[in-house]
């Protein structure tokens, strides 16, 4: 959750000074070049690290740098805002507030929880739980909160939540006032608790809920439905890797975040211009030559045209041609290009596309536009019905390096689904990930998803086993996938606990006390 203005100073900002517990898909929205600094990353440990942080903003202003304080929340409500805005404020530097969205709003509405109804709750009331609650010194009048007739948000009290519920019970809080605990509001790993005030403290550890987390008391708690709509999402828990290069992601990344996954971004390959035009310069020197182009990807259909471009020339060149496109997202590049695909085959890999055009361009000469590696298929099977030239308009290269907090994800096993959406990207990437990552993929504690069969072809062949492949060979494809074996796993577990509680209805009387043991157990 971000506001506009939020966006906008992002945008601008030279350098950006965050918070351990923000979305580091928020920094996606920093300019290239800026530079992106955790606070977990300064000397020191929390609270004394907080010095640190107030010289850091002020040493980037000194050097006349534009600079964002990136906070969790909203920096005014316990997020020491105006303690560093002081801090600015008395060296002179000019400042910016922006307001962001607080953990209560945020719990309230992911969780559906109401903070105020008008037949329940007039009022809420945001407390800090992170002070000891025992010493004579504590500021909070506990008595007028145990009386509060709305609504109590308890920020950063998770380790004091036993004594805090004492406190309200020995003050006089009935002990069945509706109360939760929502863990990691908003984002794909929120975890709501609702129970009653007494059971709270006991029911948070065996559910094992930690911070960060907010606990809300009062009776608009009840009104909460069985599970709100955004713990309904389909993919919510789901933690999945897309491996797509960074300028194309963006579209599956926002798609999965959408249906409650956690996305991570960890390109396996990337893109550049070819070492050498000459050849591509030939052919759009010669176009007149050919009767079809035939483009395997979006990548290929972009570099083209931008070639095309630089050598002068426009689409009036390309009247006497026909076009072919691999699939719908290539033909949807053509078309931002403002021309159409005259063919795309029924089905979205380069056999289809060979088997679709071969009725077609028999006799003719065709131009086939791709990147420098990549299978032959369509090179072969063209070739024995019509002249074909093969010309790469765009270089593929394995990354360097694997983004860290993706690879660490993949190590540690938190990855659920890591997806791959070409074979180049499937071998980049599996021939490299560590013995720790590798040993989840065996286990199936993070599972493959592919885009296409050629795709699973590649992985089986190193000895990986795919668990979900899309039966179309699109992004939208891959996640329905996805989803599909995600419902099926869910739907399977459910089986097994239906029959597993059959079973231990069905046990006879007269069984003995171990068997019995074992099925109460």
């Amino acid at each position: 959750m971000i506001t506009w203005r939020a966006i906008e100073c992002l945008q601008r900002a030279d350098a950006i000074l965050y918070d351990k517990l923000v979305n580091r898909r928020v920094l996606d929205w920093a300019r290239p070049g800026a530079v992106c600094l955790s606070v977990e990353h300064l000397p020191g440990e929390h609270p004394a690290r907080w010095p640190l942080i107030v010289q850091t903003i002020l040493d980037w202003a000194h050097e006349g740098k534009t600079v964002v304080r990136l906070k969790g929340g909203d920096p005014t409500i316990f997020g020491r805002g105006f303690e560093e805005a002081a801090a600015l404020r008395d060296a002179g530097i000019e400042y910016e507030i922006v307001p962001g969205v607080t953990s209560a709003c945020a719990a309230s509405a992911y969780a559906e929880i109401p903070l105020t109804h008008r037949s329940v709750a007039s009022a809420m009331a945001i407390v800090t739980g992170h002070d000891d609650v025992t010493t004579a010194q504590q500021p909070l009048d506990w008595d007028a909160l145990t009386r509060f007739p709305g609504t109590l948000v308890i920020y950063m009290g998770m380790k004091r939540l036993p004594e805090i519920v004492q406190i309200l019970l020995e003050r006089g809080k009935p002990a069945d006032t509706p109360a939760a605990v929502v863990q990691w509001a908003s984002t794909p790993r929120q975890v709501t608790l609702k129970t009653e005030l007494h059971r709270l403290p006991m029911e948070v550890a065996l559910r094992g809920i930690t911070s960060p987390a907010v606990a809300l008391i009062g009776p608009a708690v009840s009104l909460r439905p069985p599970t709100s709509w955004f713990e309904n999402r389909p993919l919510l828990g789901q933690c999945i890797v897309v491996t797509r290069p960074q300028h194309q992601a963006e579209s599956m990344l926002r798609d999965l975040e959408e249906l409650g996954a956690a996305v991570l971004l960890m390109p396996g390959v990337t893109i550049h211009d070819p070492p050498d035009w000459e050849k591509v310069d030939q052919a759009i020197d010669n176009l007149k030559a050919y009767d079809w182009l035939v483009f395997t990807s979006v990548n290929g259909v972009n570099h083209f045209f931008r070639r095309l471009r630089f050598r002068n020339k426009d689409l009036r060149c390309l009247g006497h041609v026909q076009l072919a496109a691999i699939g719908p997202a290539t033909a949807e590049s053509l078309h931002r290009w403002h021309l159409r695909a005259d063919l795309v085959p029924s089905r979205f890999d380069s056999e289809a596309l060979a088997a679709t055009l071969v009725p077609r361009v028999r006799g003719q000469r065709l131009l086939l536009i791709r990147a420098d590696r990549g299978r032959d298929v369509l090179q072969l099977e063209l070739s024995q019905v019509a002249t074909v030239h093969q010309i790469a308009v765009y270089s593929q290269a394995d990354v360097p390096h694997f983004d860290v907090d993706a690879l660490t994800a993949l190590q540690r096993g938190d990855v659920t689904w890591l997806t791959l959406t070409s074979s180049n990207i499937a071998r980049s990437i599996l021939s490299r990930l560590p013995f720790e990552a590798q040993q989840h993929l065996h286990s199936g504690r993070t599972r493959l998803a592919t885009i296409s069969r050629v795709t699973s072809e590649a992985v089986e062949q190193m000895g990986y086993q795919v668990s979900a492949e899309a039966k179309e060979a699109t992004m939208t494809g891959l996640i329905r996938a996805i989803q599909a074996a995600v419902r099926s796993a869910q739907l399977s577990k459910g089986r097994s606990r239906e029959v597993d509680e059959d079973d231990a209805r069905k046990k006879p009387d007269n069984v003995d006390g171990e068997e019995r043991s074992t099925t109460e157990r």
